[in-house]
């Protein structure tokens, strides 16, 4: 009489729900850690510093008899009267301070295009998951503390320090990630990952709530505007550092299959499987259609959120203090826009309200142009709008995803939506850069954004979604 194997070591079911419960609330953690970084460095602060920092060095070399300050603060004045000058060296490349924060933020990007693939499949082959999520977590953390030695005219050292932060950001979510099936059930997987996103809005907000208490009284604490940055910034960086301890306590590591040949055969191996997973997507092409639909349309969401500090700074010439508290409700708010679209989807259906959600963003980068300048309360009206509908639109573009792939195999196709979110909007940033390299205006550069909305709009309109989820083998729904 045979005796039945016992589950696989990996199977969430084969372990008791007590212990489940303790790698969620340790993984829920590591959410909470890493936010800090997106909402504090990279949504408020580093943009319009780090332009700052490049107009110091650009004056120092152009307008050295000028007082650094005063040329800072008339630096649009200067490059208008001057028009050859007012650039800063990047590596030989003649640079506009404004566009410098959108080029090494195409830098970062490009670089996770290439890594990140590598990182999932050395995390797969070695299943050595927990070192890796806390090496690349700690290199991230470690990079953007380090932005606190970034002032007067280090804005190269500024411009590295966010690539090697961002790598090990992105790095380590796509190791974070791959544990959620691990520990959870399919019946739990759903709560699993919401209240991990939605503690990550928590912990990125408080943090960011403190740091604009810190802002708003740089002046009381005898610290400059300056000084207030790079401690805002650092205080990410030690915030996400600290947290990460207790997902590393509580997550473990699984046996994983034998493997042939090595981690770097691993590696090619993981390329290879995506050159295939592409060539397949031949054979459905309305979901190749919708593929492409969401690329284009997510990319403009993810450069008009990525640059909307560095907008408001440069283009409407307001505060910091404005700055965060737009984003510091736009952290709240997307958490409750998320549920109201989830909502007309089920009364309007989902594609409709997607292409709602679009138009919705095509409006608000068209009012940007007629944003007046100084003017915080549109400022406010349009970050409340984006937070409406940016967890919306991101999150029924996941569902309608997950109707139009083959089952068993959703894996392969939710890594091709994945290289694409860690992606964080590579086309779109190079399109700001070269806006700005060109016309030196936000606001175009912000305008240039409808061509990816209407182009994404189109494209989505044009999938049968029926057809595609029949193609696929699935179940249509009845709210599409």
């Amino acid at each position: 009489m045979s005796v039945p194997a016992p589950p696989a070591a990996s199977d969430p079911s084969a372990e008791s729900p007590a212990s489940r419960r303790r790698e969620q609330r340790g993984w829920y953690v590591y959410d909470w850690a890493n936010s800090a970084f997106y909402t504090t460095i990279i949504s408020v602060f580093l943009g319009p510093y780090i332009i700052e920092v490049a107009k110091t060095a650009a004056c120092g070399k152009d307008f050295p008899r000028l007082d650094a300050g005063a040329c800072a603060r008339d630096f649009d004045r200067l490059t208008v009267q001057n028009p050859g000058l007012g650039y800063v060296d990047v590596y030989g490349m003649d640079i506009r301070p404004a566009a410098f924060f959108g080029l090494i933020t195409t830098v970062a990007v490009l670089l996770q295009i290439v890594i990140l693939p590598m990182v999932g499949a050395l995390a797969d082959h070695t299943g050595r998951k927990r070192e890796m999520l806390g090496g690349f977590a700690y290199a991230g953390a470690l990079a953007a503390m380090g932005l606190f030695f970034v002032e007067g005219d280090r804005y190269l050292l500024g411009g590295w320090l966010f690539i090697l932060a961002n790598l090990g950001y992105g790095a380590s979510i796509v190791v974070y990630d791959s544990f959620l099936p691990q520990i959870s059930t399919p019946d739990e997987r759903d709560r699993v990952s919401s209240q991990g996103w939605a503690i990550g809005y928590l912990g990125g907000g408080l943090l960011l709530a403190l740091n604009l208490a810190l802002f708003s009284g740089h002046e009381g604490l005898g610290l400059t505007e300056g000084e207030a940055v790079r401690i805002a910034m650092m205080s990410a960086g030690l915030w996400w550092a600290t947290f990460t301890i207790v997902p590393l306590l509580r997550l473990r590591n699984r046996p994983v299959p034998a493997h042939e040949g090595t981690a770097l055969g691993s590696v090619g191996g993981s390329f290879r499987q995506l050159w295939r997973t592409l060539r397949e997507l031949r054979r459905y092409p309305l979901t190749l259609l919708f593929l492409v639909a969401y690329l284009v349309y997510n990319d403009g969401i993810q450069t008009v959120i990525g640059n909307s500090a560095a907008f408001a700074s440069e283009a409407l010439k307001l505060d910091r203090t404005v700055q965060i508290t737009a984003i510091l409700m736009v952290q709240f708010v997307a958490f409750f826009g998320a549920l109201l679209l989830s909502r007309l989807a089920q009364r309007f259906g989902t594609k409709r309200t997607v292409l709602a959600s679009i138009v919705v963003w095509t409006v608000i980068v068209v009012m940007a142009l007629f944003v007046g300048e100084g003017q915080a309360v549109q400022f406010y009206l349009m970050a409340f709008a984006i937070a409406i509908v940016l967890g919306g639109t991101q999150a029924l573009s996941r569902s309608l995803f997950s109707q139009v792939i083959p089952k068993g195999k959703e894996a392969e196709y939710f890594s091709l939506l994945q290289i694409s979110d860690k992606g964080s909007a590579f086309i779109g940033s190079l399109t700001v850069t070269i806006a700005l390299q060109l016309t030196n205006s936000f606001r175009i550069a912000i305008m240039s954004m409808v061509i990816f909305f209407v182009l994404g709009f189109v494209l989505l309109a044009l999938v049968n979604l029926p057809k595609a989820i029949r193609a696929a083998g699935n179940e249509v729904p009845s709210n599409l």
